[in-house]
């Protein structure tokens, strides 16, 4: 029976074949570690009906796993030197489709309407390339594609800043965005040695499930998000201080102090402090402030 691809010394060989080398740009760093591998699709918790999207496969160590869990994997990866690869590794699995794209240009939606069944329940299990973690992150949260959630491997930093609660150190705009789509939750820490070649930081598989409806209804989107990085702008500052430094006109002061007031919530409060819902309530009372 032939390795698995992550088996260290497989993919060793396999890089050896096709005298492949890692491009620093593309942050590539490849898995060799069967039971993380095995972990990282089970918190996808697929089933022989699911599909699944794999956003930069390397020589295919994930989505040999994935496509042994799954009825159909495609998978998206910009490196042309690794399609031949690819081709190779994952012959076995006849159930897997590579794509040569950059998944920030692709058309996700269109992607999925060709290669999936209708209502089919579809996740995206990823290691994904550090240097594009959020970009690629909220394109998948606000396409709106039909998808059940996230499992990917990221730097530790930034899933604590996702998964992060309010009060927390961590907590910013970003968590704030990821959890008005999608519940976050950090279920697997890993360690940089269980990679080729090995990165500077430690790293956190995060599972993001996907919200019926967004975490606060509120009447302006946009401005709701303005609020939100308004808030985060200089982290010492007070909540009133930020609001004026760049979303609320200085000319309406005494109204912003109004509308906090009514509100009940304390201007000299810090972003930080404040939970999803309360940015809600705030983004809806100052809008008549900006429009």
């Amino acid at each position: 029976m032939r390795k698995d691809i992550s088996v260290p010394q497989q993919t060793k060989a396999i890089l050896d074949k096709y005298g492949f080398t890692f491009k620093k740009s593309l942050g590539q760093n490849f898995l060799i570690d069967k039971n993380i591998l095995t972990n990282i699709v089970a918190q996808a918790e697929l089933t022989e009906e699911s599909g699944a999207i794999e956003i930069g496969p390397g020589i295919g160590a994930l989505t040999e796993h994935i496509a042994r869990n799954a009825k159909k994997v495609v998978a998206f990866e910009i490196d042309q030197r690794l399609l031949p690869i690819l081709q190779d590794t994952l012959s076995p699995y006849g159930n897997t489709e590579v794509i040569h794209s950059d998944i920030l240009k692709a058309d996700v939606k269109a992607v999925i309407e060709e290669k999936f069944e209708k209502g089919q329940d579809i996740m995206v299990v990823a290691n994904l390339p550090y240097y594009v973690t959020t970009p690629i992150i909220m394109k998948l949260l606000t396409e709106n594609l039909p998808i059940r959630g996230i499992v990917c491997m990221i730097q530790k930093e930034v899933a604590d800043r996702l998964a992060a609660k309010p009060g927390t150190k961590d907590y910013n705009s970003l968590s704030i965005a990821v959890q008005y789509y999608a519940t976050a939750e950090t279920v697997i820490k890993v360690p940089k040695t269980v990679f080729v070649p090995q990165p500077n930081v430690d790293s956190s598989v995060i599972r993001l499930i996907l919200r019926d409806e967004p975490a606060v209804k509120v009447k302006d989107e946009a401005f709701f998000f303005e609020v939100v990085r308004g808030s985060f702008a200089q982290r010492r500052k007070t909540l009133w201080n930020n609001l004026l430094s760049g979303v609320i006109p200085k000319e309406r002061k005494a109204d912003l102090e109004t509308v906090l007031n009514e509100i009940g919530i304390d201007p000299k409060r810090r972003g930080e402090t404040l939970t999803v819902e309360e940015f809600g309530k705030l983004s809806d009372a100052l809008l008549h402030l900006v429009k």
